[in-house]
C-alpha cells in the first residue's frame, strides 16, 4: 500500500455552487498548511472552518475546510476536504496547487481502495459506494444503500460460523483421536452440518440470482410479425417516437433499443425487425438477428393484433417461445379485440395493462433484490466456487475419505466466503480456529 498523499477533485467536473478537492495522506496537514497560511493539525475533527486559500502570497478563493483526523476519516488517514467555488478553472487550479505542494493525483477509485485496506470497510461495501454512485433506479440505489450497512456480512457471517465449527471439531479430532468415533463424528454431526450448510448456502446464490435480474435490467425483446405494433409499443413505452412507424410491412429492419422505468426496476428495450418469410436480403438479415436477439432475452414482449385472427406466423412465435419467459400482448384494443389477457392500444397510449403485468411479474424479483442477498456477479461466483468446494466435501465425507482431506475442502468453502468481503489466507483461518481455544492451550 501507498502511504503518499493523494489528492482529487471530488466532485463532478463542472461548473457548480461547490467543488469539493479531497486530500489524503501523511502529509495532508502539511500541504494544508502552505496552502492556506492555516494550521489545521490540532483543529477538532468532523468541523468546518472558513479559510482563504493562496498561490504563494495571492488570494485565489474564500473557502471551507473540513478536517478530520486518522483513523476517524473515510480513508483511515489525515483528510482535509477543500470546499472551493464550483468554477471549472478554479478548482482544477486550486488541485494544480495542492499537487504542487507534494500531492499525488489519486488514481481512479484511490480513496476507497486506502479506506479497504485501512478496514474502514470491506470489499463488498466498497463495491456498494460504485453501486450506489452509478444506481439509475430505486431498486438499485437500495441495494446498494443495503450493502453498504453491511448486507452481505449479515448474511455470511451465519455460513462462516458453522464452516468453522466443522473444520475446528475435525481438527480436533485429527489431534485427540481418542476422543470421538471417527465414523460416528462423521454420521452423526459433520455430514448433516455440511449438508444444511450446502442448502443454507445454495438458498442465497438462487435468491441472489433472482435479485440480479431486476438489478441489472431486464434484458427485453419485443418480438411479433410485421405491423402487429412493435415499434409503436416501444415508442409508448419510452414516450418518444425512437422507432418509424408506418403501414408498410417490414418497416424496422435493424434493432432499435432504449431503457425505461417500471415501478423501481428497469427494462432494457430491445424492439426487432417483424419476423415473416421475406425475399428482401436487408430484412432477411434483421429478422435473422432479432431470432438471435429471442434467444438471449430475459424477458420476450410477444405482440399479436388482437382485432385479426392469429395468423401461421404468430401460431410460429408462440411456439418458439414458449419456453421464454414472456408476455402476450393482444394490440389495438381500439379497433375491438378478439382476445382476453393482455390488451393495449399502443398506437394511442393505452398500455397500463402491460405496465401491471410486469410489476406483478417481477414482483419475487423485486422483493429479494430488497433483502439481504449478494450483491454481484462476483459474488455469486465465489458463492458456487464454495458451493463446489462443499459438493466434493460430502461426497468425501460420504466415501470414508480421511478426514484432513476433507478439511482441505472446507477451507476452500470458507476461503471463497472470505474473498467476497476481501480476506482470504489460511493463516487467517487458522487465527479463526485457534481463537476459541482455551488460554494456555
Amino acid at each position: 500500500m501507498s502511504h503518499d498523499t493523494i489528492a482529487a477533485i471530488s466532485t463532478a467536473d463542472a461548473m457548480g455552487a461547490v467543488s469539493i478537492i479531497r486530500i489524503s495522506g501523511p502529509d495532508t496537514f502539511e500541504i494544508v498548511k502552505k496552502l492556506c497560511h492555516k494550521d489545521v493539525r490540532n483543529m477538532e475533527g468532523y468541523r468546518m472552518v472558513r479559510s482563504e486559500i493562496y498561490d504563494q502570497q495571492e488570494v485565489v478563493d474564500d473557502s471551507l475546510i473540513s478536517v478530520f483526523h486518522a483513523p476517524y476519516s473515510y480513508t483511515g488517514e489525515d483528510v482535509v476536504e477543500l470546499n472551493c467555488h464550483g468554477g471549472v478553472y478554479l478548482t482544477h487550479k486550486i488541485l494544480q496547487l495542492v499537487l504542487g505542494l507534494g500531492a499525488r493525483l489519486a488514481k481512479r477509485g484511490e480513496f476507497t481502495q486506502r479506506a479497504f485496506l485501512n478496514e474502514k470497510m470491506d470489499l463488498s461495501q466498497a463495491e456498494a459506494i460504485q453501486d450506489l454512485i452509478v444506481a439509475e433506479d430505486e431498486i438499485n440505489t437500495k441495494a446498494a444503500i443495503h450493502t453498504l450497512k453491511g448486507s452481505i456480512l449479515r448474511v455470511l457471517r451465519p455460513l462462516e460460523e458453522e464452516l468453522i465449527q466443522m473444520i475446528a471439531h475435525i481438527e480436533v479430532n485429527i489431534d485427540y483421536p481418542e476422543y470421538d468415533d471417527v465414523e460416528m463424528l462423521v454420521e452423526s454431526d459433520i455430514l448433516p452440518k455440511a449438508k444444511a450448510w450446502r442448502q443454507q448456502l445454495e438458498k442465497l446464490v438462487l435468491e441472489s440470482e433472482k435479485a440480479q435480474v431486476v438489478k441489472g435490467g431486464v434484458q427485453t425483446v419485443i418480438v411479433g410479425r410485421p405491423n402487429v405494433g412493435k415499434s409503436s409499443l416501444l415508442n409508448a413505452l419510452l414516450e418518444e417516437d425512437k422507432a418509424i412507424v408506418t403501414d408498410i410491412a417490414g418497416t424496422t429492419r435493424d434493432i432499435v433499443e432504449g431503457n425505461i422505468r417500471i415501478g423501481s426496476f428497469s427494462l432494457h428495450l430491445i424492439d426487432t425487425a417483424g419476423i415473416r418469410d421475406s425475399n428482401d436480403r436487408i430484412e432477411q438479415m434483421g429478422i435473422e438477428k432479432s431470432k438471435k436477439m429471442i434467444e438471449k432475452a430475459q424477458l420476450i414482449l410477444l405482440v399479436m393484433d388482437g382485432s385479426q385472427e392469429l395468423t401461421i406466423e404468430d401460431q410460429e412465435l408462440l411456439e418458439q417461445t414458449k419456453d421464454k419467459t414472456r408476455i402476450i400482448i393482444y394490440n389495438k384494443k381500439d379497433l375491438g379485440s378478439k382476445y382476453s389477457g393482455v390488451q393495449i392500444s399502443a398506437s394511442t397510449g393505452q398500455i397500463e395493462a402491460l405496465k401491471e403485468k410486469l410489476e406483478a411479474l417481477f414482483q419475487q424479483e423485486v422483493l429479494a433484490a430488497s433483502g439481504d442477498t449478494l450483491a454481484n456477479d462476483r459474488q455469486i461466483g465465489l458463492a458456487k466456487a464454495a458451493l463446489g468446494a462443499m459438493d466434493q466435501a460430502i461426497a468425501s465425507l460420504e466415501a470414508g475419505m480421511e478426514l484432513d482431506l476433507v478439511t482441505l475442502d472446507l477451507q476452500e468453502s470458507w476461503n471463497c466466503l472470505k474473498e467476497m468481503s476481501g480476506g482470504r489466507s489460511r493463516e487467517g483461518l487458522l487465527d479463526e480456529i485457534f481463537s476459541r481455544f482455551c488460554l494456555g492451550k
